[in-house]
């Protein structure tokens, strides 16, 4: 074990992949030049311009490039500087990553990974702040992945680039440093597998990405007022596991779910779903969830820092749900 960060966890998972792999390649903006967040560096000088391919400000040129590549047997990593930016790219993504398998009756796959920095939080302004994986959680086809953590990080990489199918991996633009342990050799983490990052009795804080964070620092806070919350890494959003979302709120009878994305049809409210659907019975209250506010995102600091949820709003909100459960009983 070593301690990386998230970036260097991520850069020794592509390096490890290209070199096991020679049908590995990445592209995408500035790739060549280290990249904006530093996951591709130094990587050219190994591999070559032929395998580490820095674009023009082009996604639908190098997300369809990739795409092509994928068809005929290459293993693209295409990196966006902003998940905001798939907008300019989203017939490559739906209709045709996403849907070759099946039109094709399932001769020809599509093996790629899309990198896609998001999030609020660095002063970025409307167009290159957003949480956008609800729109690509809705697209069958896609595999979304969202490590928060280096030693997921890693291992999701290396698994997204063995996968057979197009993997979009979300990746947090303020996470990028966080540091953790990692194993030197090859290992991946499988999709479809949530992990519980503290065990609880009380509620059950649901969560990916940046927000896991944010959960556990209102857990410690929650347990100070003796209210004992169990977090729930989902990581994985597609293929999503249910089971253990199921096992926690079966065992708790209380279930919040926090997301940064825009709360009005954020993914947030399918998890919360599946619950209300799967286990209304075993739930004490309802079903709360929380999200970033329905606007666009604010430049302004003091406005950003008021946009997105945060660990205040989460411990909010689960004593909110306390005291209504305790109106009812009452």
């Amino acid at each position: 074990m070593s301690i990386k960060t998230i970036s260097e966890a991520l850069h020794e998972a592509l390096r490890g992949e290209m070199l096991r792999d020679p049908r590995v390649f990445t592209i995408g903006e500035e790739c060549g030049f280290n990249g904006l967040y530093g996951v591709s560096t130094d990587l050219e000088k190994e591999f070559g311009s032929k395998r580490v391919i820095a674009t023009p400000i082009s996604e639908a040129g190098f997300v369809g490039m990739s795409v092509g590549a994928a068809m005929r047997g290459m293993r693209p990593v295409a990196e966006l500087m902003y998940i905001d930016f798939i907008g300019v790219c989203m017939d490559q993504i739906i209709n045709q990553a996403a849907k070759m398998c099946y039109m094709t009756g399932g001769q020809i796959g599509v093996p790629m990974v899309l990198r896609l920095p998001m999030g609020s939080g660095r002063r970025n302004a409307g167009q290159h702040s957003q949480n956008l994986e609800s729109l690509l959680t809705h697209i069958p086809g896609l595999k979304v992945v969202a490590p928060i953590t280096p030693y997921d990080a890693k291992g999701m990489l290396t698994a997204a680039i063995r996968d057979e199918d197009p993997v979009v991996m979300l990746e947090h633009k303020l996470c990028y440093n966080i540091q953790g342990e990692v194993p030197e050799g090859d290992y991946t983490v499988p999709f479809g597998q949530a992990a519980v990052r503290r065990e609880g009795t009380d509620v059950t804080l649901i969560g990916w990405s940046r927000q896991v964070l944010n959960e556990l620092e209102a857990a410690e806070t929650l347990e100070k007022e003796g209210i004992s919350a169990e977090v729930v890494d989902i990581r994985s959003l597609v293929p999503l596991d249910f089971e253990t979302i199921a096992a926690s709120v079966t065992k708790t009878g209380r279930a919040l779910v926090a997301q940064e994305c825009v709360n009005r049809g954020g993914y947030g409210g399918e998890i919360s779903a599946q619950i209300s659907e799967n286990l209304f019975d075993r739930l004490k209250a309802p079903v709360m969830r929380i999200g970033a506010k329905n606007i666009v995102p604010p430049f302004a600091h003091t406005l950003e820092d008021a946009f997105f949820p945060n660990t205040a709003d989460i411990v909010s909100a689960v004593r909110e749900m306390m005291k209504k459960e305790a109106a009812v009983c009452g």
